[in-house]
């Protein structure tokens, strides 16, 4: 239960945080790093660490970006194919909370399917990659030709030619660029790719983006292609890691009393994707055969460096460390800026977290202490005693 100076503090700072996204998305465009730095010595003062100070600046700045009001437009009627999913449900959630009327079809609703699909303004499909074409092929006799169909999945070319080849209303590929847990969009990518009749999608577009989701327009042959490196690669190395870490049997819990801040979020971000269901890993690895062959290229590069290694071939290995940092050019920039402040956010989550569980431990001790019998105390009342101050 927290204690009430300490609830009125934080009423405080939830008005105070708002007068500032207020201020910010009412001023011209501010220095962050101005921002940042302008209170130095109150910090020092306060004893305020700078990172938290930077933190509330960066998030108060993005709070800021979003800060529109919402766009007025009648409530949509709508059917989240797949809707009881983790995807699903942040959909349902956010329609909801705008103002519209949402249904779910699920897998043991086909018999209501008529009356949930049939009378509706939107259509979105949210079920695993492997299962979309055919639920599109299902639910496409049901539909309005006025009824705006759309997917999520993150293969676009096949699946929004089925959409436009089995329904004759408006058509739309969407791909949001991040995972169960996220709980807003904002700084969020949604990729659209447009079908037909994009029009009947502006207030979804509209929505998404008030609450501070970017979009990014492709074509669903582009989007493919990216989502070689940005999905398949990626999960195969991640993938690839932890098995590694597995056959190894490496002592996870240990190596992170020794890790770097890199080493943990190599580690988290290990975690996070073994947490998520293997069925839709794995499809994302061998949904197309680009996508496993740029996985097979990416093996043989593995498997070349390591015989570099194995032969001891020092200057061979700097060539190729050189030539990757020529590659990358200006992007290491951010990189750098971005994964630091990443570290540092990561810190403040680690310190607050240990607080936490000091204070978890000494009220343990303390109920402990408290539920022992009278006479067994004596101990812990001299102990008590050798550390107080006389009164």
């Amino acid at each position: 239960m927290l204690p009430e100076k300490l609830k009125k503090i934080d009423q405080q700072l939830i008005d105070l945080l708002g007068k500032r996204i207020a201020v910010l998305a009412e001023s011209q465009s501010i220095c962050l790093e101005e921002q940042i730095t302008n209170f130095a010595f109150s910090l020092v003062q306060a004893g305020v660490p700078e990172s938290m100070w930077k933190n509330l600046v960066i998030g108060t700045s993005a709070g800021a970006s979003a800060f529109s009001p919402p766009a007025k437009t009648k409530p949509q009627r709508v059917t989240l194919v797949g809707g009881r999913g983790m995807m699903g449900h942040f959909f349902e959630q956010k329609l909801s909370a705008a103002g519209h009327y949402v249904s779910i079809l699920d897998q043991g609703d086909w018999e209501q399917a008529e009356s949930l699909l049939e009378k509706v303004d939107l259509v979105l499909v949210c079920v695993p990659i492997e299962y979309t074409i055919e639920v599109i092929h299902k639910l496409a006799k049901y539909l309005s030709p006025t009824t705006a169909l759309a997917d999520i999945a993150s293969i676009k070319t096949p699946i929004l030619l089925t959409m436009l080849e089995q329904h004759s209303g408006p058509v739309m590929g969407l791909h949001p660029m991040f995972g169960p847990g996220i709980r807003s969009f904002l700084s969020q990518k949604v990729v659209v790719c447009s079908g037909r009749g994009d029009d009947a999608f502006q207030w979804l577009l509209d929505l998404i983006e008030n609450d501070g989701g970017k979009l990014i327009m492709s074509t669903p042959e582009e989007h493919d292609q990216m989502m070689m490196a940005v999905q398949a690669i990626r999960n195969f190395k991640t993938f690839s890691l932890g098995v590694f870490l597995a056959e190894e049997d490496i002592d996870i819990r240990r190596s992170l009393d020794f890790s770097s801040p890199i080493f943990r979020l190599e580690i988290d971000i290990v975690g996070r994707l073994f947490t998520q269901s293997a069925p839709l890993i794995v499809d994302i690895m061998l949904a197309t055969s680009e996508r496993r062959e740029a996985i097979k290229r990416l093996a043989i590069t593995y498997n070349r460096l390591a015989q570099l290694v194995i032969q001891n071939d020092r200057d061979t290995l700097i060539g190729e460390f050189k030539a990757a940092h020529s590659f990358l050019g200006e992007e290491m920039n951010s990189a750098v800026e971005e994964s630091t402040h990443v570290i540092d956010t990561l810190s403040t989550l680690l310190a607050a977290r240990d607080v936490g569980q000091k204070q978890r431990c000494f009220v343990s001790k303390q109920s402990a202490i408290a539920n022992q019998p009278i006479g067994s105390r004596s101990d812990i009342s001299v102990s008590r005693r050798t550390i107080e101050p006389e009164r």
